[in-house]
Formats: structure tokens, sequence, C-alpha cells
């Protein structure tokens, strides 16, 4: 019998624990993959604890899956066993509709299907995500990850990663653009470090003065105390765009003041509650705007990859045991994380076999 080891939540209040279940049965078009590493997106602890008010439990987390193929289905010829894989944030999509028909599979009109917390479309099921020992994926939403990149680095990439790349690349962020970052946290850093290696002049704004020079060597030019108004007012009407990745309500005022005009800022963190609306004047007078970005599709995620690939970008981790994602949990929760956890799977499937 194929049984997956995995940790899982059972209610909104319980903690993760051992959970074990059998995975579907390969069809022809499948990808197995052992999993190596796992990043845990703070999109995990929202889901875990049902604070978008959407789980259907028991959920097994996990949508930054980088492992290895141990089989695939008599039809699939994407991927061979012993290649080095990823999974990110979706598993399948509806094929059809405008937006996958433009591999902005993200937007599916019809509802992308989720790496966990998903229905499967055939079935019905629910997906389970990258806190387990394996995972099985049509080989559509398997990425290809650069062998030259350290495999648990580049977990957080399948969605820190293609969550700030997408943007930049939509808004062009490179040579000759201000982009500004806000917040250093496991999406920021990764904003940084990206647009850096695009070309741009990138400020980053965070609130605490422990971070400039942890700012300056992951590369940016510039660091800002955004709650310093002198040091915002000096870059006031000088961004091109403006990636926010703060899951917090925050009032966004302040940042809109600092775009030129027809100057942008994105949303890509997903606060708990929503933001307060901003000042309709401080978009009309420059004609500035906000916009949202989720992701990014299967053919972008390869493109960040190969971009990573490239420029030898990997998310500065800290790698921890299965058995501590609970007190990783109550870390991220508290900012203590530089600046993602990546699970190391092979203690729990260590532990399981025990």
């Amino acid at each position: 019998m194929n049984i997956t080891h995995a940790w899982a939540a059972q209610d909104a209040k319980s903690k993760l624990a051992p959970f074990d279940y059998r995975p579907r049965e390969l069809r022809e078009h499948d990808v197995q993959i052992e999993v190596l590493f796992c990043g845990v997106c703070h999109s995990d602890i929202h889901q875990a604890r049902d604070e978008w008010k959407n789980t259907i439990f028991p959920v097994v987390p996990g949508h930054e899956i980088v492992g290895r193929v141990t089989a695939v289905g008599g039809h699939s010829h994407k991927y061979n066993v012993g290649d080095l894989v990823g999974v990110g944030c979706m598993v399948d999509s509806c094929r059809t509709c405008s937006s996958c028909e433009e591999g902005l599979e993200q937007y599916c009109e019809n509802g992308f299907v989720g790496t966990y917390n998903g229905e499967d479309r055939q079935t019905g099921d629910i997906t389970y995500g990258g806190y387990s020992t394996q995972v099985v994926v049509h080989e559509d939403f398997v990425l290809r990850v650069p062998e030259n990149l350290d495999p648990a680095g580049a977990a957080p990439l399948l969605c820190a990663g293609i969550t700030t790349f997408s943007p930049l690349n939509h808004w062009g962020a490179g040579p000759g653009k201000k982009v500004g970052i806000v917040g250093l946290g496991g999406l920021g850093h990764m904003g940084v470090k990206i647009a850096h290696a695009m070309g741009a002049h990138v400020v980053l704004f965070t609130t605490s003065e422990s971070k400039v020079a942890d700012g300056k060597r992951l590369g940016a030019d510039e660091v800002v105390i955004s709650k310093d108004p002198e040091q915002m007012a000096q870059h006031a009407n000088s961004f091109d765009l403006i990636i926010n990745t703060v899951a917090a309500q925050h009032d966004l005022n302040p940042f809109i003041a600092l775009l030129r005009r027809d100057g942008n800022m994105t949303l890509v963190g997903a606060p708990e509650h929503d933001h307060p609306s901003p000042q309709v004047f401080n978009l009309i007078l420059k004609r500035r705007s906000i916009a949202g970005s989720l992701i990014g599709g299967i053919a972008e995620t390869q493109e960040m990859l190969d971009f990573c690939g490239k420029h030898n970008i990997v998310s500065d981790i800290e790698m921890i045991k299965m058995n501590q994602i609970n007190e990783a949990y109550e870390r991220i929760l508290k900012s203590d994380v530089k600046y993602r956890f990546v699970i190391d799977i092979d203690t729990l499937r260590n532990e399981a076999t025990a």
C-alpha cells in the first residue's frame, strides 16, 4: 500500500501533527515526486487557522515544493525519473478559459486547483500539499529547477520568488527604473534580490533600523525607514514602481505619494483584514495606479526559475525539522525568521519510518 506521510491541521484551533494518507493513483500524464524540501509561507498559517474562512480540514499545507521525480505516468513525457523539479501554488486549472489560454492559469476564470485545499477536477478529492513525503501532480504543473541552485534555497522561489518576479516583470522593472520594495520578509527579500538582478535602482522600505544593513546586503541601493516622514519626503514623486509585500493592514497613502506620474504600486501581501481605502486625489492628480498580483502562470514561473538559475538567486533560509513547524508558525507571526523557513522533509520521512 502506497502511504504518504504528512503533517496536517485537523481544525482551526489545533496544532499541526502527523497525518498519513493514500495518494491518488498515477494518471497517464502525472509525475510522482519525492519531496525533499518545502518552504513555509505565511499563507500556510492563514489556511491552517482558517483565517480566510475557506479551509477544508484536515489540511496539509505547503506550496513551495522541491523534489526528485520517482515515477511518471504512461503518457508523461516532460520529465524523467531523477529530475529535480518544483511545484508551486497550483496543480491544475480549467485549461480552456481566456486566462488559461494566455498562460495565466493563476487567473483561471473557473478557479485554479490549489496545491493544497483545492478540489481535484476529476474526482473532487481535496488536494494535500508539500508538508509530506511525496506529491503526485499533472506534468503541466511541474517546474524544472535549475541544477546549479541549492534545492532548499530554491523551494521558496515557487511562491515568494514568483510572487515578486511577476509584477516586476509585468511593470517593466529594469535599468533606468526606480523600484521600491515595502517590507523585508519572505516576499520582500526576494523582491529586493530579483529587482536588483533585473538592473533597477532598488529602494527598500522597512520600519526596522536593524534591517538597513541586511537590505543593502541583499541588493538594495537605498534603505528608507518608512515611519520617518523626512526620509519618506525625500523620495516624493520619484518611483516608477513599488511592490508592497506587507501582509498586515496598513495605510497605503504614504507610499502612493512616492509614485511619479503614471507610477504603480502593486500589492502582493495578503492581509487578514483589508487596508484602509486610499485617498482618491492621491491617485487622480498624477494618474497613479494601485494593482494586485497573484503568483504567476506556469510559463512565467519557469521563466523566473531560469532567471534565478542564471543569476544564482535563492532564498535566504532557516532549515527546520518537520516537528518544529508549530514553533516556526509562532516565530513567523513575530517576524522572527531571516527570511524563509524551509522544512527538510527527510526529517519527516525518517521519523515516520523509524
